[in-house]
């Protein structure tokens, strides 16, 4: 009995696949004298084959936008690659121009005072002045109890060695990552490293990781220009081996706010990169459990 179904089902294949192939026409007439304006012939097979492959190219053609025109900057989680630097120019520039709007205000003022012969006050800057700061050149004075300051701030941060790693403490907290980059060092504690090492092209700004107050902006032998920022909650964020700071001691920073330029300042440096570390209650964390890099 079975070997009658193998051919009614060998007729039944065929019928379909033969189906498949059938020709149809669609024709476009004219409604009062039917006349016809467009004919097309085509068949399942055909139909199939258009609409996967209109299917693809849509799909090819979607990706090409997103990924290499500017319209992938309306779909949220893209942005361009260059905002961060960009955005770091035009605060150099708005800097440089107050400075220079501030500059052109007492210059007009000694000129008043000089028309109505009264004595002009003492300008440090001038408008026609060129300021040209080299920052490798900067030469450093430091007292003694710049470095007592210095050896007590070090110690206090270094005296923790075993993470407390709560996660009731970042509840509520958005972490921003001071750097986009390569982790090059982990945080190992074992090995006295209490941070994470991330290197990243020169010139980068590195960015505050919460709002915050800073405590410490200075240089050290050891770790270059280091700046140190007080957030809430008992959390302190440091950033070393910087080549500039951008910010001074007791300055309000928000998260996002450039505050130091990537560089490779310091004895223990191996080159340009950015040693971050956080602290919770007087202990270092590791960062990786607290935000993606």
């Amino acid at each position: 009995m079975s070997k009658e179904l193998q051919p009614a089902e060998k007729i039944r294949k065929k019928r379909w696949f033969r189906r498949l192939r059938n020709k149809y026409r669609l024709i476009i007439s004219d409604d009062e004298s039917l006349e016809p304006k467009f004919t097309i012939r085509l068949s399942r097979m055909n139909v199939f084959v258009i609409t996967a492959s209109s299917a693809v190219l849509l799909i090819i053609l979607t990706t090409y936008l997103i990924a290499f025109t500017p319209l992938r900057e309306y779909i949220p989680g893209y942005t361009d690659m260059n905002l961060s630097k960009n955005l770091y120019d035009m605060y150099l520039r708005a800097d440089s121009l107050e400075r220079l709007l501030v500059a052109n205000e007492h210059f007009i003022t000694n000129l008043k005072l000089i028309i109505s012969d009264e004595s002009p006050l003492e300008l440090n800057v001038r408008p026609s002045d060129t300021v040209i700061r080299r920052y490798d050149q900067i030469t450093l004075t430091r007292s003694k109890e710049d470095s007592v300051l210095r050896k007590e701030f070090e110690n206090q941060y270094r005296s923790g060695i075993f993470p407390i790693i709560q996660s009731s403490a970042r509840e509520g907290i958005n972490f921003f990552t001071p750097l986009k980059g390569i982790i090059t060092n982990e945080y190992d504690p074992s090995q006295g490293h209490f941070g994470i090492d991330l290197v990243a092209p020169e010139n980068e700004a590195v960015k505050a990781t919460l709002d915050g107050v800073v405590i410490f902006a200075s240089w050290t032998i050891e770790t270059g220009y280091v700046i140190a920022l007080q957030h809430q909650r008992n959390f302190i964020s440091i950033y070393k081996h910087n080549a500039v700071l951008l910010k001074k001691i007791g300055a309000f920073v928000r998260a996002g706010d450039p505050i130091a330029i990537v560089g490779e300042s310091g004895r223990l440096t191996t080159g340009p990169h950015l040693h971050f570390e956080l602290w919770y209650n007087g202990n270092a964390v590791n960062p990786r459990d607290y935000m993606a890099f």
